[in-house]
């Protein structure tokens, strides 16, 4: 091969090599920390974005961080984020779209299983968020839960729930929950962790007290909801969750949202993005889809026994 052949063959690769650059894009995804559901979440988003086309190692370069519960870590990554410049940044759950919409500017944010979005000051209103940050929300359907506990536990009029006070969305949901309950004639009975060591014994002091838990979608709790179940197994109090994996860990029931999904719904949200529309003209997202899932099993270990007609329209039974 002569020398100018041997330029051209350079510069055709060079050119190639560098086309190929500029037409990668780069997403960043932190969550506050790792367990199933979240975790779904996040393979729902990176599924999505491959569905459509951006593949992580070919045209995606994909970037992941969890703050492994830590408040100071979520705020670290964000200003690492912060930094990069990614073409959109994915964050899962409240705390983590608080730390990137503080420490960021200018770059699109797509949050992901934040229950109270306007509450948390992360977008204007539903319908038109504005700015830059838009996302989908898990507002749960509570009247709906109380309603399946009760018909888990008929005649049930104290129940438990647990949540960390330093999560803005489950200080949300919490006022809710009272209001809704007091509605169908329902009293909560408040235990509070602010980190996962402290579940527990939050746990423990329900003992006596409620007549069945409710676990709400709280990061702090469902990391170590397996210190509730045991709670709930050696007591004989039921536990009924807000998400369909925690059945998977023992739980009673759930009716609730599979996360897996609401990372998907997540994804999509992030393609049109990056194929150029504005965050802030995108209006958050309630989730589309929810499901009943049983664990007789785990009914029997707590003292009861889930009803035939309930098991029937349930969308998934876990043994």
């Amino acid at each position: 091969m002569s020398v100018l052949s041997r330029l051209f063959a350079g510069a055709v690769a060079l050119f190639v090599a560098l086309s190929t650059q500029a037409d990668t894009r780069t997403v960043a995804i932190t969550q506050i920390v790792e367990h199933p559901a979240l975790d779904a979440c996040r393979k729902g988003v990176k599924d999505e974005l491959e569905a459509q086309g951006f593949k992580a190692g070919e045209n995606l370069n994909w970037i992941y961080e969890s703050a492994q519960g830590n408040p100071a870590t979520a705020a670290q990554i964000a200003k690492k984020f912060a930094g990069e410049q990614p073409d959109v940044i994915v964050a899962i759950t409240t705390p983590s779209a608080q730390t990137v919409a503080a420490a960021t500017r200018g770059i699109p944010v797509v949050f992901s299983a934040v229950t109270d979005p306007v509450g948390a000051k992360l977008v204007k209103s539903l319908d038109n968020p504005g700015a830059r940050i838009t996302g989908t929300t898990d507002m749960l359907p509570l009247e709906r839960h109380l309603q399946l506990v009760k018909r888990i536990v008929p005649g049930a009029k104290r129940i438990g729930t647990l949540y960390n006070p330093g999560e803005a969305n489950s200080v949300s949901l919490v006022n809710r929950l009272k209001n809704v309950a007091k509605a169908q004639d329902i009293e909560i009975v408040e235990a509070v962790a602010t980190k996962t060591s402290e579940i527990l014994n939050a746990a423990r002091s329900l003992v006596g007290k409620v007549d069945a838990i409710y676990l709400m979608t709280d990061n702090t709790v469902i990391s170590a909801v397996e210190a509730v179940i045991q709670v709930g197994e050696r007591n004989q109090i039921p536990v009924i969750a807000a998400d369909t994996d925690t059945v998977k860990r023992g739980a009673v029931a759930a009716y609730g949202f599979n996360y897996y999904d609401v990372g998907r719904q997540t994804g999509r949200m992030v393609v049109r993005i990056l194929k150029g529309e504005k965050p802030g003209d995108i209006p958050v997202e309630g989730v589309e889809k929810l499901e009943l899932y049983v664990n007789p099993k785990a009914a029997r270990r707590m003292g009861i026994t889930l009803d035939e007609a309930l098991i029937k329209e349930a969308k998934a039974i876990v043994e």
